[in-house]
């Protein structure tokens, strides 16, 4: 009995063993690799995808704002190319003076039925100058939603050049650009007699021509009313002929304006003279009266 019970006392140990070895502690469960979705990891797409779906991911907004404008525009398009609502139906003339409306509308050649944002509005003002040479100029605009109105602007003559019974009419630039059976009330003819002239050489018809019509255009309006005839015998040598016999001695076309007001003070103080000189504007001289 006492060996057995020093036994037992001498492995203490060995008691304390065997009860914490009865219940084993369970082990944790391995880690598992991080997604490679992308939210990041280490995945099988690669950093180069991840980021490239992150982008996408932010940009969306951007992305469905581009598809909206792409859809817009495309309507918008469809609108001004295929559909029948912007389309030319009516075309509007204005500022005929000698010319009419038709003449006009069938110079410019507007195609009815097209387009309106189509429309070479350059093609059709060149087509209106180039036929109605009368055309100084012309404005085409769109007036939306079906219309375009071209607003003319005519050559005024301020000389006539008499060939045959007609009347050839130049305006203030020096260009013919008509004639007529008939002259014009208010525009004084032209007589040129270059060849008479020393200075012919020099100055040739075409050049006496430009300084003729620089003198009709320097000439106050209503002056120009009573003038009935410009004689050019050379650059330095015009003379005026106005209603009831009157003349006047214009010298070259130099200080132009200075010379109709100085005509237009000598017409009033001496109402009933018949010859002018404002060659020199600042020593007019009047005779006749």
């Amino acid at each position: 009995m006492a060996g057995a019970t020093t036994a037992q006392r001498g492995n203490p140990g060995s008691a304390r063993k065997g009860k914490g070895s009865g219940s084993p502690k369970p082990s944790k469960p391995p880690k598992r690799p991080r997604s490679s979705g992308p939210s990041g990891g280490s995945g099988p797409l690669g950093p180069g995808v991840r980021r490239l779906v992150g982008r996408l991911r932010h940009r969306g907004p951007v992305l469905l704002v581009l598809l909206a404008a792409l859809l817009l525009a495309g309507g918008g398009s469809w609108v001004l190319y295929g559909s029948s609502w912007l389309r030319v139906e009516k075309v509007t003339t204005s500022g005929t003076l000698v010319l009419t409306p038709e003449q006009v509308l069938a110079a410019a050649a507007v195609p009815v039925g097209a387009p309106l944002v189509t429309v070479d509005t350059d093609e059709i003002a060149g087509r209106v100058r180039g036929r109605l040479p009368r055309v100084d100029s012309v404005d085409v605009v769109r007036a939306w939603p079906h219309g375009i109105g071209l607003k003319v602007t005519e050559r005024k003559p301020v000389l006539l050049i008499k060939k045959d019974a007609k009347f050839v009419e130049v305006d203030a630039s020096g260009v013919r650009f008509d004639t007529a059976a008939k002259a014009p009330a208010g525009v004084p003819v032209l007589e040129l007699s270059a060849a008479q002239s020393p200075s012919g050489r020099r100055f040739d018809e075409e050049r006496l021509l430009h300084e003729a019509v620089g003198v009709a255009g320097d000439l106050p309006e209503a002056v120009a009313k009573e003038t009935v005839q410009v004689r050019v015998g050379s650059y330095d040598s015009v003379v005026l002929e106005l209603t009831r016999g009157r003349t006047v001695v214009w010298g070259s076309g130099e200080q132009g304006e200075a010379k109709g007001r100085a005509l237009t003070a000598l017409l009033k103080a001496a109402p009933k003279a018949d010859h002018f000189d404002v060659s020199v504007p600042t020593a007019p001289a009047v005779s006749g009266s």
